[in-house]
C-alpha cells in the first residue's frame, strides 16, 4: 500500500512513519516543511519530500505524482493558545492546507483518510468528553479542527473514499519540539530546567488534563488507517486519568531530582494570568478507543516524564523560536510570550 504521512518530520508524524516501515511491504512517503519538524527525526526509509502544503498547486503536482491510497494527516499549527494570536496563520496551515491535500487526493484514488483532529473541538463542556458530544469550539484552532472534521465527512459522503477521525490529547515523549514556546506544556517545563531556569504556570494550575505518553498513541493510532470497524468514526485516543497542571510540575521537576522541599528558589515555578479563551477541564472517555482499538494505557505520567527527560539530556536545551511578530497584538497577549520570558 502507497500511505502518505503529512508532517513527517514532526513529533507524532516521524513515530507513525517508523511504526508503519516495520511492515516492509508498505511504502511510506512523507512530506514535511520543517517549521515544526526536523529533519533527524524522519526514518531512514521514509520516502521524503519537503512539501508546504499551503501550496496548493505544489501539493496538487505531488498528490498526482505518488497516488498514495492511505494518508495520515498530522501536519498542522497545532497551537491552541496562540491561536487567538495567529488566527489568519492557524487557518491556513490547519483548514486550507488540509483541503489542498484532500481534494487532489480525492482526484488520484484516495481509499482512506485518517485525520488528526484534536480533543479542543469538545470546547469547554462537562469532561470526560465523550465521541458523541456536539464541538463547541472556544478557539480559533479548534474552529479549524472541527471545520477539517465536517469537511471530511461531508466530502467522504459524496466522493466516497473512507475515513477515521482521530482526537488525541497532550502526547508527549521523545522528538517532541523542545523549541516550541507556545505549545505542548511538557516540553516547555523539560526545556526551561535543561537552561537553567524556572517555567511558568497560566492561572491557579488546577486546570486538568490527561497526558498520553507517545508509546500510547501511537500503535492504536495506526491501526485506525487498516480497520474497517474505525471507518466513518471519530475515536478519542489516549487514557481518560487527569491531572492538574500543578501535578505535573511536580513530576517533571521530579525528574529532574527536585522533591517539593529541595528546590531552589530561581527553579521554582511562577505564576501568571490565565490566558485568553483557556478550558479549565479537558479530558476524554476512553471506552470506544478501546472497544474498537484495544487501547491499553501502559506507561504512566511519571515513567512517560522520566523517560522524555532522558531523551531531553541528550538533545540538549534548545533555544525558544518565537515568532518575529503575532497577527494580533493587545494587551491580551500572554506575558510569557510578550516579554519572551520562557
Amino acid at each position: 500500500m502507497k500511505i502518505l504521512v503529512t508532517g513527517v518530520a514532526g513529533f507524532i508524524g516521524s513515530h507513525l512513519a517508523e511504526y508503519l516501515l516495520r511492515d516492509k511491504t508498505h511504502k511510506v512517503f512523507g512530506v514535511d516543511d520543517l517549521s515544526g519538524g526536523f529533519l533527524r527525526n524522519v526514518p531512514r526509509r521514509c520516502k521524503f519530500t519537503k512539501l508546504d502544503l499551503r501550496n496548493k498547486e505544489a501539493t496538487r503536482i505531488y498528490i498526482e505524482q505518488i497516488k498514495p491510497e492511505l494518508i495520515y494527516h498530522l501536519a498542522a499549527d497545532a497551537t491552541e493558545g496562540r491561536s487567538q494570536f495567529t488566527p489568519i496563520n492557524c487557518t491556513e496551515r490547519n483548514y486550507f492546507s488540509y483541503l489542498n491535500l484532500l481534494v487532489p487526493a480525492i482526484n488520484n484514488g484516495l481509499k482512506k483518510m485518517v485525520v488528526t483532529s484534536s480533543m479542543s473541538v469538545y470546547g469547554a463542556q462537562k469532561p470526560p468528553f465523550s465521541e458523541d458530544l456536539e464541538p463547541r469550539p472556544e478557539d480559533i484552532y479548534a474552529v479549524s479542527k472541527a471545520a477539517m472534521e465536517k469537511a471530511t465527512e461531508i466530502l467522504s459522503k459524496v466522493h466516497g473514499f473512507k475515513y477515521t477521525i482521530a482526537r488525541p490529547h497532550n502526547i508527549y515523549g521523545p522528538k517532541q519540539n523542545l523549541s516550541d514556546p507556545y505549545r505542548n506544556v511538557v516540553a516547555i517545563f523539560i526545556n526551561c530546567l535543561l537552561r537553567n531556569k524556572n517555567f511558568y504556570i497560566y492561572g491557579n494550575g488546577e486546570q486538568k488534563r490527561a497526558f498520553t505518553y507517545i508509546d500510547d498513541f501511537t500503535p492504536y493510532f495506526a491501526k485506525t488507517g487498516f480497520l474497517e470497524k474505525t471507518n466513518s468514526e471519530i475515536i478519542n485516543i489516549g487514557p481518560q486519568k487527569e491531572y492538574s497542571i500543578n501535578e505535573l510540575a511536580v513530576q517533571v521537576l521530579k525528574a529532574f531530582g527536585f522533591s517539593k522541599g529541595n528546590i531552589p528558589k530561581y527553579l521554582a515555578p511562577k505564576y501568571l494570568p490565565d490566558r485568553p479563551q483557556e478550558v479549565k477541564l479537558a479530558y476524554s472517555t476512553e471506552q470506544k478507543a478501546k472497544r474498537l482499538l484495544g487501547f491499553k494505557h501502559k506507561i504512566s505520567l511519571k515513567e512517560g516524564i522520566k523517560r522524555t527527560v532522558e531523551w531531553a539530556r541528550k538533545i540538549g536545551p534548545q533555544e525558544p523560536r518565537y515568532m518575529e511578530s503575532l497577527e494580533i497584538k493587545t494587551g491580551k497577549t500572554p506575558e510569557a510570550w510578550k516579554r519572551r520570558l520562557i
